[in-house]
């Protein structure tokens, strides 16, 4: 599967001034794949290191942390000359070796020729809880999210649709194939990004293998927070975690607590929902009370919604049916709103962008705003349907005059009112 971090790596690969690389995500994004395949095609070769499978390996980091020591022994552990241009050293789930990981802050400052990636699910809860120190400003760092819409088009075959979409997004003219392009939409939203899930759909086209994968994962999400996370803890971050379809099915999606449980409090959810996100499980998505810049100036963190990482496993995990959402029957119009916005956020988030949304005194709503490229805060609308009339979106433009607004629904192209409709398809051009 083509994925777009890998011209990140190139980039990375060819700059002078290249530092250790860490790639965070959620498991089972494609990290280890993504970073092999890489290390296949753009070196002649490749030492590989799981810092999970293998006591003997974690045990050279114990010694002493020099470079030239530990790739002597790494290379005789593994049976491959190590060599500075041309190998790829690769240090798989690093979050299980402390010394490992502080071991990059002296691969940057006194071993620079090595090419140095470590991949890491679990990075952020290891670091945030304290278990870990983390090599400040001696690494790059670049995050891999499930499959984009582009992505799973390209893993589908269907360049020659991305060209087309690409093309009408860049003129805002209507797309001819808008019908079929909506349709792989749909696809896209059961089937989600998840590698293997893609992967089950393309060999099987069957959605129940799909499903099974989805829940294999979600499974395995389950026994991570039982791994590394205290009792008291794992109950409470399983518990959050089950209630996001419900908080999301909800008209109002502002989290509440009491969805939870009833009598659930904010103190007693504070670390497990950290937990969520620093696990890349779920995105946080602040509410702001104006659209004034810097964004973050504004944002209110204790107002917030949460969305899951992956549409697909969002699908799975609520239980909605392939042909619902194929087919749109009567009665599901609600969750359906509730889908575009993951979708929506998702596809933000996998873009570069720190998504909030805007409120004011009760009066309105608007589902994202985000700063672009020149610093401007813009608003977007997310309509899962072709009815586009918004009042929060024309209350917002009145009063904080953006140089434009962003609506996505499942209309065509169009740019009127100083409003550029996309399609949820071509959202992936938002850059």
């Amino acid at each position: 599967m083509e994925r777009k971090i890998v011209k990140k790596l190139l980039s990375w690969k060819n700059d002078s001034r290249r530092k250790p690389l860490i790639i965070t995500g959620a498991r089972q994004v494609g990290k280890t794949y993504t970073v092999l395949s890489f290390g296949r095609d753009h070196y002649k070769n490749t030492a590989y290191f799981n810092m999970e499978d293998s006591r003997e390996t974690t045990s050279i980091f114990e010694r002493d942390l020099n470079p030239e020591r530990i790739i002597r022994e790494l290379s005789a552990h593994s049976g491959n000359a190590i060599m500075e241009d041309d190998t790829l050293i690769v240090f798989d789930e690093i979050q299980a070796s402390e010394r490992a990981l502080t071991s990059l802050k002296y691969f940057c400052e006194n071993a620079p020729g090595y090419h140095v990636i470590a991949a890491g699910s679990l990075l952020g809860v290891a670091v945030n809880r304290d278990l870990h120190s983390f090599p400040v400003g001696k690494v790059d760092m670049m995050t891999l999210y499930p499959l984009d819409f582009e992505e799973f088009l390209l893993a589908m075959g269907n360049a020659a649709m991305i060209g087309l979409i690409a093309e009408a997004y860049a003129n805002f003219t209507p797309m001819s194939l808008h019908r079929t392009a909506m349709d792989l939409y749909k696809t896209y939203l059961v089937v989600g990004g998840m590698p293997q899930a893609v992967l089950e759909y393309l060999n099987a086209g069957d959605f129940n293998f799909v499903l099974a994968a989805q829940k294999n994962i979600n499974d395995a999400y389950i026994a991570d927070m039982a791994k590394y996370a205290t009792p008291l803890d794992t109950t409470r971050i399983m518990a959050a975690w089950s209630s996001i379809p419900a908080q999301l099915a909800r008209e109002n999606r502002k989290f509440q607590y009491k969805t939870i449980h009833t009598g659930a409090r904010a103190h007693q959810y504070e670390t497990p929902l950290d937990w969520l996100k620093f696990a890349g499980m779920v995105h946080k998505c602040a509410r702001v009370s104006e659209g004034k810049l810097p964004l973050a100036a504004y944002a209110d963190n204790d107002s917030f919604k949460l969305y899951m990482m992956d549409g697909g496993l969002l699908c799975s995990k609520f239980g909605v049916a392939a042909a619902m959402v194929l087919n749109e029957p009567p009665g599901f119009d609600g969750f359906k709103g509730a889908m575009a916005e993951n979708y929506v956020c998702q596809t933000l988030v996998s873009g570069g962008f720190a998504p909030y949304y805007w409120s004011s005194a009760g009066r309105a709503e608007l589902d994202f705003v985000f700063q672009n490229a020149e610093g401007d805060a813009i608003p977007l609308e997310c309509k899962a349907s072709d009815n586009v009339r918004s009042k929060s979106l024309a209350l917002y433009v009145s009063k904080y005059k953006p140089p434009y607004a962003v609506r996505v629904s499942a209309k065509n192209f169009g740019f009127e009112n100083n409003i550029r409709s996309i399609p949820l398809y071509a959202l992936f051009c938002l850059r």
